[in-house]
């Protein structure tokens, strides 16, 4: 029998759309108007070309322009468009109905909101932060490749409408929309393992903020420096970090919790326990009922809710070689987990404080029950497993292997799993950041 599968992952996208030589060129024509430079002639396909694309006949990429109007319509590189699709164990991204509505609808919205030359539509401003928002919201829901393409375009919105208006304030929320979708890049960056991309995303955020005079943002792309800085090796400078981004004002009672967190975990990895205890106190304590329009306005991934807080500290009581404090913490924000509504539940909060506990154990030499805490760890699903997950899990592994446990073929086989569970995360099957972050976690 014949092979019958498409012989470029571009044939195979094309076939999911049931797209003919006609539709392929309508979506290439309007994607090119978008992505192009203006006053640059667009890229053009005629059918022999879509044919020779489609059969993997070429032998070299179309023209720089060709490829990235392919890229902005697929979210997939040139390159591998023009390779053999996936095996069946690894398919090609899935041709989802929603989002060719919502990239509809959204292509609508901006159209129509571009038709005033000195300011924009309210109506246009309004979706786009909802847009943010709702990413910010649903940011557990998907992994971090979906969340840098989405976040990236919104970025891109915002831009452009900020060119196609006048009004100071509306200037000003386009600043803040912007530096959130920044800010959202990072987060994205840092969870694939990328940490020169996630603190330029950062620091861009942090531009944002300060040119809008938003402060709530500043102080959050402040944190996302100090957690980077610490994983890059530099648990000093993390610490000063986060301590000045508590000096801003405006803050409400949810930045500075999260801030004292990410203090108390640089102090942690400095070994400086009377600082680091100092700092989980202070992440503890009771606010003052103050909230700003970022940490808790938004929220979501701009939060930092219960679970994230006991996660967190979990952590840094393991560095302080505390296991016992470490274990109730852990404790506790799988409890907090587990009495969320199941939508709002983190895979990556149940898996790090999985984590953090089978650790807590294994420093208290209870095997078996680190053992139990890990099944709630293997569920994690490959596009979860997240930078900051495994460097929990590394940090179990260099556990197992302390002398108390070397001659367990339980440890042995907990290891091994750990081991494939790391090898099958999202940044690795994508080849991002792979061996990048500094693993400070054991």
């Amino acid at each position: 029998m014949m092979d019958e599968r498409p012989r470029t992952l571009l044939k195979a996208l094309v076939a999911q759309r049931h797209w003919r030589y006609g539709d392929f060129v309508g979506h290439f024509t309007r994607t090119a108007e978008k992505v192009i430079r203006k006053g640059t002639a667009n890229p053009t396909i005629s059918e022999a070309q879509f044919r020779r694309w489609t059969a993997g006949t070429i032998r070299t990429l179309p023209g720089p322009d060709a490829c990235r109007v392919l890229e902005e319509m697929f979210g997939v590189s040139a390159a591998a468009l023009f390779q053999a699709p996936p095996s069946a164990e690894s398919p090609a991204p899935a041709f989802s109905l929603k989002d060719e509505i919502d990239m509809t609808a959204r292509d609508a919205s901006n159209e129509a909101g571009a038709a005033a030359s000195a300011s924009i539509s309210d109506t246009t401003l309004d979706q786009l932060r909802d847009d943010v928002a709702e990413l910010a919201r649903s940011y557990h829901s998907f992994s971090a490749f979906e969340i840098l393409q989405t976040a990236r375009k919104l970025r891109e919105e915002a831009e452009q409408h900020r060119d196609r208006t006048q009004v100071p304030a509306q200037q000003q929320d386009l600043l803040v929309i912007a530096g959130q979708a920044c800010a959202l890049l990072s987060a994205a960056a840092f969870d694939l393992g990328s940490l020169d991309g996630a603190t330029r995303l950062a620091r861009a955020a942090a531009l944002y903020g300060e040119t809008a005079r938003f402060t709530p943002l500043r102080a959050f792309a402040g944190g996302a420096l100090a957690y980077i800085a610490y994983f890059s090796g530099r648990p000093a400078e993390a610490a000063q970090i986060a301590q000045r981004a508590q000096m801003f004002t405006g803050l409400g009672d949810v930045a500075h919790r999260r801030l004292a967190a990410i203090e108390a975990r640089a102090h942690g990895h400095r070994g400086d326990a009377a600082s680091a205890q100092q700092a989980l106190n202070a992440s503890r304590q009771e606010g003052r009922g103050h909230i700003d329009d970022l940490h808790d306005g938004v929220a979501g991934e701009f939060g930092f809710p219960d679970d994230r807080l006991a996660m967190s500290n979990a952590s840094t009581c393991l560095l302080l070689g505390d296991g016992e404090q470490a274990e109730a913490a852990a404790r506790t924000a799988l409890d907090l987990v587990a009495g969320k509504p199941e939508a709002l539940r983190s895979a990556r909060v149940v898996g790090g404080a999985a984590a953090d506990l089978a650790a807590a154990r294994l420093l208290c030499g209870d095997l078996d029950g680190a053992a139990d805490a890990l099944e709630r760890v293997w569920i994690v699903p490959g596009e979860q497993r997240a930078t900051g997950l495994l460097t929990r899990t590394t940090r179990v592994r260099r556990a197992l292997i302390d002398e108390r446990f070397r001659r367990s073929p339980l440890a042995d086989e907990m290891g091994e799993r750990l081991e494939h569970f790391s090898r099958l995360a999202a940044q690795h099957q994508l080849g991002v950041g792979a061996g990048a972050v500094a693993v400070l976690e054991g």
